[in-house]
């Protein structure tokens, strides 16, 4: 290991390439002293002077020929990538070389070497040498000034700034920004139209390629309109200092079919052309048919579009085989990622506990390192790179995650985690905050109420925060954000142990109302219920989720609340609006209450009694809440996620937001699935069975392969629907449930037909 104190200098004048000027010199040496000082009590000092005795970094141009003696060997082994972005760094003796194939390879350089470096006190190097170069052209992320977004909108200059330089000592080249989306912010630090030239202008001085997201959100046979688009887009071009790429998405949000939308895109290349020649318009098939797929891959292969770099591949696209087995071989093919949301998404996850749901969203603090490698591994193939989807700093380590793997696509996600807590987080804990990170992952997986590492989770983020070093890198938004999530998860399952269990009192009360009557059954229940309110209300958790989400809004501007922090949505990252939202039927129980108040006394008996056996329903017979992992025992699970990431052989729970996240149904019917495939066994062979159901819209059920009775008759949510099961069926003691995947792509996908609960009634003969 070499270790430097004051004595560790940087060369700035070996740099020397006729192509920089002072100011692009200055960038990389600028970029290497500032980092080192924020990690280390020993500043980096400059000289003009090679010397061998003392500790030295060199960065060095292409061209440089002044080796040392004996160097001859490892120079060979470890060459100079031909590449673009390219770097090498070879350790000789005292000194460093990082030596890149042009300005971006010497910013990567430096970027690896300030991942493997030890910050302890002094800077400390125990990195090898190293040649490299990036397997995909395009490693980006959007980072769009916009209201959507839960942080990147109340950002100034210099925090944007600072982030560049994160993302790009993991090798990001791209950055997209949404000039011209949505309504203002709250929030906004600068005018829209400031903030887009500083980004660009960020991007020119790094040598980033700056793209912008510019969708056609009008019926662009309305001539005014797309007049007016034309000219705000050019004044855009005209006031960028860098832009390298358009990106027009096809659809969300847009509804032109390509036919329209790709004369607009001839028009909005001629002027793109005027102002920055090498830049090149991007389109994304998005919401397209595939007779309008077709349509945009015969006018590329006949048209040859000089001014389209290629097509992008997000959500709602077709699959990426099958554009890239269609693209003509000059156009690029783009991935767009969704590694932002967790569900109703590109890529939700796996079987979440609707516990979760319920409470983190769709936009919760989201390291997954394990489950993006698996996603980079089952689509890189396909693409020329990726500029993936965010709208916040919550899933920071997923883009860092990314942007290496886009470097790299055998690297093992252990050591990127390693590197990214070692930069960022602390040097002295690196393997344990990376065992931490992963730990967060782990909290998701199976059923809350069984994953005892939840609570174990909390406990290694509290023991390493209370045992790092002073933080001193700018960087304490990261260890807030990270421990924010572990105690939010602790909390979550601890309260949904302590309310299942209240609800399970409950339920037994509602049975016994033919003996205690009605009212003192809904005032009983009503006690049992109400206990939720005060169980967390002075919990220590709760207090400090509130402390670090205060600290974060203040620090990067993160809005984990609506009325707190003015987030745009609850759905955006408004995890606090759900801290006490009930994890049991609470509301859904209180709401029947108040919908039998007025009935007869024993209609009221009979539907308390209904409710309160609502998941028991006898002896022999079973219930299923289908989109529920904890709650849905015959549901055949039929791919894990590392072999099926992108859910291409398996079915997924999805999960319905309704009312904004406050909706009073019960909880069973906003989980679902389209469609499960049920296994029984066990059943008495003497038994009839009847089929009892809950779901939306139509139902093609078939048992054991034999079609049962078709509903046709579109169903709404909570609708009770029942079935026989002919005897011949369960003769065997098995049956199967599957159902017809019924095409209806033509419908919103709120309203496919999905089913919420399964119910399999043994009845008395």
């Amino acid at each position: 290991m070499l270790s430097w104190g004051n004595s560790a200098v940087i060369i700035k004048s070996v740099y020397l390439d006729p192509g920089l000027g002072d100011a692009d010199i200055f960038v990389p040496l600028e970029f290497l002293l500032e980092e080192v000082d924020k990690r280390t009590s020993d500043p980096l000092e400059q000289s003009d002077q090679v010397e061998g005795e003392g500790g030295q970094i060199l960065l060095v141009a292409p061209s440089f020929s002044d080796w040392p003696a004996g160097s001859q060997d490892l120079r060979q082994a470890y060459p100079l990538p031909g590449e673009k972005e390219g770097y090498r760094i070879l350790s000789i003796g005292r000194q460093i070389y990082v030596q890149g194939t042009d300005f971006r390879g010497l910013l990567y350089g430096i970027g690896y070497f300030l991942r493997k470096a030890v910050y302890a006190g002094t800077l400390q190097w125990e990195g090898a040498s190293i040649s490299t170069a990036p397997d995909k052209p395009v490693r980006g992320h959007q980072i769009g000034f916009r209201n959507t977004a839960n942080s990147y909108d109340a950002w100034t200059p210099g925090q944007y700034e600072q982030y560049l330089r994160d993302m790009i000592v993991f090798g990001t080249n791209s950055i997209e920004n949404t000039p011209s989306y949505g309504e203002q912010s709250p929030h906004f630090t600068l005018s829209r139209r400031r903030m887009n030239v500083e980004l660009s202008r960020l991007s020119k001085k790094y040598r980033l390629d700056y793209w912008i997201w510019t969708p056609i959100e009008f019926d662009l046979r309305n001539r005014e309109k797309a007049g007016a688009y034309l000219r705000r887009q050019e004044e855009l071009y005209r006031a960028l200092p860098r832009l390298d790429a358009v990106f027009i998405p096809g659809g969300d949000p847009g509804d032109n079919p390509p036919e329209r939308v790709l004369p607009m895109m001839e028009q909005m290349a001629r002027t793109l052309k005027k102002h920055h020649p090498e830049a090149r318009l991007w389109l994304s098939l998005q919401g397209f048919s595939p007779q309008e797929s077709q349509f945009v891959y015969d006018y590329l292969a006949r048209q040859s579009p000089r001014w389209m770099g290629g097509l992008v591949a997000g959500p709602g696209s077709p699959p990426m085989a099958e554009t890239r087995a269609a693209l003509p071989e000059q156009y690029a093919l783009r991935h767009y990622p969704d590694i932002t949301h967790t569900v109703r998404c590109q890529y939700p996850n796996w079987w979440w506990d609707p516990a979760y749901n319920f409470t983190l969203g769709r936009e919760p603090i989201n390291p997954q390192p394990r489950r993006y490698r698996n996603i980079v591994r089952h689509t890189e193939e396909y693409t020329d790179g990726f500029i993936t989807y965010s709208d916040g700093m919550h899933d920071d380590l997923n883009k860092m995650i990314w942007s290496q793997l886009g470097w790299d696509k055998a690297t093992d996600p252990g050591d990127l985690v390693k590197d990214y807590a070692n930069y960022f987080l602390d040097s002295h804990m690196a393997d344990r905050i990376a065992d931490a990170l992963f730990a967060l992952e782990q909290n998701w997986d199976g059923a809350v109420k069984y994953n005892g590492s939840v609570t174990g989770t909390l406990r290694l983020w509290q023991t390493v925060s209370r045992d790092r070093e002073l933080d001193n890198t700018g960087n304490e938004w990261r260890w807030n954000m990270y421990l924010l999530r572990a105690y939010y998860d602790a909390l979550v399952r601890k309260r949904f142990i302590y309310e299942e269990k209240l609800e399970q009192q409950a339920n037994a009360v509602m049975q016994k109302s033919k003996e205690l009557g009605s009212a003192a059954v809904i005032d009983s229940v009503k006690g049992i219920l109400n206990r939720a309110e005060s169980y967390v209300e002075h919990d220590p958790w709760k207090d400090r989720i509130y402390s670090l989400a205060d600290e974060l809004f203040r620090e990067i501007g993160y809005q984990s609340s609506v009325p707190l922090y003015r987030a745009k949505n609850p759905e955006r990252s408004a995890i606090l609006d759900f801290v006490d939202r009930p994890l049991n039927n609470r509301w859904w129980i209180e709401s029947e209450f108040e919908r039998i108040s007025g009935w007869t006394e024993s209609r009221k008996v009979e539907r308390l009694v209904q409710v309160g056996s609502w998941e028991t329903p006898g002896k022999g017979s079973f219930y299923d809440d289908v989109g529920n992992v904890y709650k849905s025992p015959h549901v055949v699970k039929l791919q894990a996620p590392d072999n099926d990431p992108l859910f291409e052989l398996s079915d997924n729970p999805g999960f319905d937001w309704w009312e904004e996240g406050y909706s009073k149904a019960r909880l069973s019917w906003m989980s679902s699935m389209r469609w499960p495939v049920m296994q029984y066994r066990g059943l008495d062979p003497g038994a009839r069975y009847i089929i009892r159901l809950t779901g939306v819209g139509e139902f093609y059920t078939y048992a054991d392969g034999q079609p049962l009775e078709a509903v046709t008759e579109r169903k709404e949510t909570g609708e009770i629907i029942e079935l026989d099961v002919p005897r011949t069926l369960t003769r065997d003691g098995t049956l199967r449930l599957t159902w017809q995947n019924k095409d209806e792509r033509h419908l919103n996908w709120r309203q496919h037909s999905r089913l919420n609960e399964i119910w399999l009634i043994k009845e008395a003969l």
